[in-house]
């Protein structure tokens, strides 16, 4: 699927972080990539994170799946909506509603949610601190758009769901299927079913915090560090008022924080970690049968392409003009020469035919090898 009438230069410039924009069905075609059968089914799975908002009058209940599949037949004609996290991982034509999105950076886009709704079924007023495309499916839905929140917006008491106490209508829109909505961290949304299967995909962005940067950072940190890397001040004279802390003691403790903070080359290689690090980390993708080189090689000689696994995240941070640093799923590889030009193809696009040139480079196709046997690849049989 892609756009057929988007000018992401544009949207970038004028509506990124800035103000929502609703988009009338902007695709070449659209189809709806999965059926509300099979979203059901992903709820019932163990591996798989899901909701089930049920209302009562002006309250909402939130349970937690894997849901039992007798669940649906119980929920009457009360309204509802299932909510289903990372689809994409699990489902080919829901992984590919991302492509069309990809002008925002691979360590920004986070997940593909799929939500199902009875008439009437939504999960209440709310916001969120990170940028969403919600792009309507099957059936219609009716968006109301508010104004901006923060976390000194007052909430209702509810253990489950962030939902505003107070929520002034400020827009109003019915999306189609293929139509899609844009808001941005912080606005105020509240999403209503009209009718029944109602089916809307939210591509959503991840936005880390300065608290989870610090936090984590830190975290990455102090293993490296040893009880004998101590505050010592050998140069110490006699001062008037022992009860004072000198500035010449804060300039050097400050100096041990700030010394190991602002290696930025360090937190570099953190990040490009720690974004990479997969949302569900303790899945396993590795392939039954691990492949050799020569195996490999064969198979990439007879122009078979490669797929990404949409489970894994792909980025690079560059060094230099023939140097970078490539990484998968919390994972790091050092690439120079030829297998950097490997690495920036395998970030750039989902699917890819080796060239002739890189399937001749030994660390071109060795690397190709452990992604593979990691479950990053797979090939493309179709």
């Amino acid at each position: 699927m892609q756009f057929n009438n988007f000018d992401s230069t544009t949207f970038l410039r004028d509506y990124w972080q800035k103000r929502p924009l609703l988009i009338r069905n902007p695709w070449q075609f659209w189809h709806n990539p999965l059926t509300p059968e099979d979203l059901a089914g992903l709820a019932c799975e163990d591996h798989v994170e899901s909701r089930l908002i049920t209302q009562s009058s002006d309250d909402w209940n939130a349970e937690h799946g894997p849901l039992p599949e007798t669940r649906f037949g119980e929920l009457g004609n009360s309204p509802w909506t299932l909510l289903v996290q990372a689809v994409d991982q699990h489902v080919p034509d829901v992984a590919a509603l991302i492509a069309p999105f990809r002008f925002v950076p691979n360590w920004r886009i986070d997940d593909v949610m799929v939500s199902y709704a009875s008439d009437g079924g939504g999960v209440g007023p709310h916001f969120d601190h990170y940028d969403v495309f919600l792009v309507q499916g099957l059936g219609q839905r009716r968006w109301q758009i508010g104004g901006m929140c923060n976390d000194q917006t007052a909430l209702r008491s509810h253990e489950d769901l962030l939902l505003l106490a107070k929520f002034e209508v400020m827009e109003e829109w019915v999306l189609n299927p293929g139509d899609m909505l844009y808001i941005p961290p912080g606005i105020a949304h509240n999403g209503v079913a009209i009718g029944p299967d109602c089916m809307t995909y939210s591509v959503g962005f991840r936005s880390p915090s300065r608290k989870e940067l610090i936090g984590h950072w830190c975290d990455d940190l102090l293993p490296e560090m040893t009880d004998d890397d101590r505050y010592c001040d050998p140069d110490l004279t006699t001062q008037e008022n022992p009860g004072e802390i000198p500035a010449a003691a804060i300039d050097r403790l400050h100096a041990m924080i700030t010394e190991k903070l602002t290696d930025r080359a360090a937190f570099a290689r953190w990040f490009g970690q720690y974004s990479s690090t997969p949302r569900y980390p303790d899945t396993d993708w590795r392939p039954e049968d691990p492949i050799e080189t020569d195996h490999l090689r064969a198979l990439l000689a007879e122009n078979h392409p490669l797929l990404r696994n949409p489970a894994s995240r792909f980025s690079f941070i560059r060094q230099d003009d023939s140097q970078l640093l490539l990484f998968i799923d919390g994972e790091c590889f050092y690439c120079a020469g030829e297998t950097s030009v490997l690495a920036e193809q395998l970030c750039a696009r989902d699917r890819l035919t080796v060239d002739a040139g890189l399937r001749g480079s030994d660390d071109a196709v060795t690397l190709l090898a452990e992604l593979y046997n990691r479950g990053n690849l797979s090939f493309d049989w179709s």
